[in-house]
C-alpha cells in the first residue's frame, strides 16, 4: 500500500474531504477526521470503535493501537507496505462510518 493508494481508498468515500492535521494529511467525513497519513509514508491511521480495533490488530496484523488516550479512543495505525488494498478498504469504511455517525449525533444534539 502506498500514500497515492491510501489517499485513493479514502478520497472515494462519500463527502470525504482532505486537509491537513499537525502537519500532515488527513481525511474527514463532516469534519470529522477518520484517516491520516503519517510524515515518512510508512504509517496511516484509521479511527474505528474500540471494538473493530480489536478485531484488527488481532493476530499478526499490520495494525496496532496508537499509543494512550488515541489508542483507547480507536485510533488504529496501520504500516502501509504491510496492509493489503482490500483489508485497509475495509477498515477505511469501518472508520468513515464511524466518523460520519459520531457527526450525525453531534448534529442531532443541537
Amino acid at each position: 500500500m502506498t500514500i497515492e493508494q491510501f489517499r485513493k481508498l479514502a478520497l472515494a468515500l462519500p463527502d470525504c474531504e482532505e486537509g491537513s492535521h499537525h502537519d500532515h494529511p488527513d481525511f474527514r467525513c463532516g469534519g470529522r477526521v477518520f484517516a491520516t497519513i503519517h510524515p515518512g509514508g510508512e504509517t496511516g491511521m484509521v479511527k474505528v470503535p474500540p471494538g473493530a480495533q480489536s478485531e484488527l490488530v488481532a493476530h499478526d496484523s499490520p495494525f496496532r493501537p496508537a499509543n494512550g488516550a488515541w489508542g483507547r479512543a480507536g485510533c488504529t495505525l496501520v504500516d502501509l507496505p504491510q496492509v493489503t488494498q482490500s483489508v485497509l478498504r475495509g477498515a477505511m469504511q469501518e472508520a468513515w462510518q464511524f466518523a460520519a455517525a459520531m457527526g450525525a449525533s453531534k448534529r442531532a444534539k443541537k
